[in-house]
């Protein structure tokens, strides 16, 4: 059996492994044919010469990302430990850009390489898709470029609008008016705004209609120019539907398209608008579509899991 000694000189032992060297755990979960034991500054490895080598490539990939970031979590040690190269999973030089500095002193920035595509993808575009499962930011990243653009004064207001799709639920046996009703449906945007706005400005520039939350019914009819504009769950939408809010855009303004076409809540044999829409639009000049994945997941460890569970039975069927 062959031996790898590594020995860490650079950087601190301790953060590295991890509490309790729960980083070394996750290597052993990822090379379960080797033997990994470290103690002290040192790491011994014992196993066949190949799989050695590839161990000891990743390590000093690991090495490497720790020292420039001074990080290291589950989410970037697997994304190491399953990419090709570093572009795969380390962020561009600016990727330390803060969008928006929010309630009490948070900086909202993007966390993955996929965000960054989308942050760098809406200050190229004007119309932007950003496609991807539960968890993998693409709303929140989008509420953070639409504060950031607000409040550097790009645009005059926010737009924030869902489709109200019955994801199993009846909405006319909710209790309340239609505000009260519908709330529920716009709550994960309020939650991304209240991460970025105090609550009493919050509450003053909603009643002042600077940011606008409401159904995309509401959107009928309507030119949304000087506005940085999110459909937000477009998965939901119909044709006619997608197809009526692509065409409210007006002068001076951003749209974002966010979706994820693996959770479809429209009734049986209707076609989703927004997988219509990345088909017909995909080689449009001036609109981009950005693809995030479960390597983007930035939620509990056990979502990416659900995800993965979830696209076995599903690719079954």
């Amino acid at each position: 059996m062959n031996e790898l000694i590594i020995e860490l000189t650079e950087i601190s032992p301790r953060e590295f492994f991890g509490q309790q060297n729960e980083n070394i755990d996750l290597l052993k979960k990822y090379f379960p044919k080797l033997k990994i034991v470290a103690r002290g500054s040192k790491i011994k490895v014992y196993g066949d010469e190949e799989l050695l080598e590839e161990f000891e490539r990743r390590f000093d990939m690991l090495t490497t990302h720790f020292g420039k970031y001074n990080k290291l979590d589950e989410n970037i040690i697997e994304r190491v430990l399953t990419s090709n190269i570093s572009s795969d999973y380390e962020s561009p030089e600016n990727s330390g850009e803060t969008l928006v500095h929010g309630v009490n002193g948070r900086l909202i920035k993007p966390q993955t390489v996929n965000q960054r595509k989308l942050v760098d993808a809406a200050k190229k575009n004007d119309m932007v898709f950003a496609i991807g499962p539960a968890g993998t930011g693409k709303t929140y990243t989008g509420v953070a470029l639409a504060v950031k653009a607000l409040k550097e004064k790009q645009v005059k207001r926010i737009i924030l609008t869902r489709p109200a799709v019955e994801a199993g639920e009846n909405l006319g046996f909710l209790p309340g008016d239609l505000k009260e009703k519908l709330d529920p449906y716009m709550q994960p945007l309020y939650d991304g705004l209240r991460d970025m706005i105090p609550a009493e400005k919050l509450a003053h520039l909603i009643e002042s209609g600077i940011i606008q939350i409401a159904p995309l019914a509401f959107m009928r009819g309507r030119t949304l120019d000087n506005a940085f504009v999110i459909l937000d769950e477009a998965q939901n939408t119909t044709h006619a539907q997608m197809k009526m809010f692509l065409t409210r855009m007006g002068k001076n303004a951003k749209f974002l398209i966010t979706g994820d076409p693996g959770q479809i809540d429209l009734p049986r044999r209707v076609i989703s608008g927004l997988k219509e829409a990345l088909l017909i639009l995909k080689s449009t000049e001036g609109i981009e579509i950005v693809y995030l994945d479960d390597k983007d997941v930035v939620r509990h460890k056990l979502v990416k899991k659900v995800i993965d569970a979830y696209k076995n039975i599903e690719h079954q069927n």
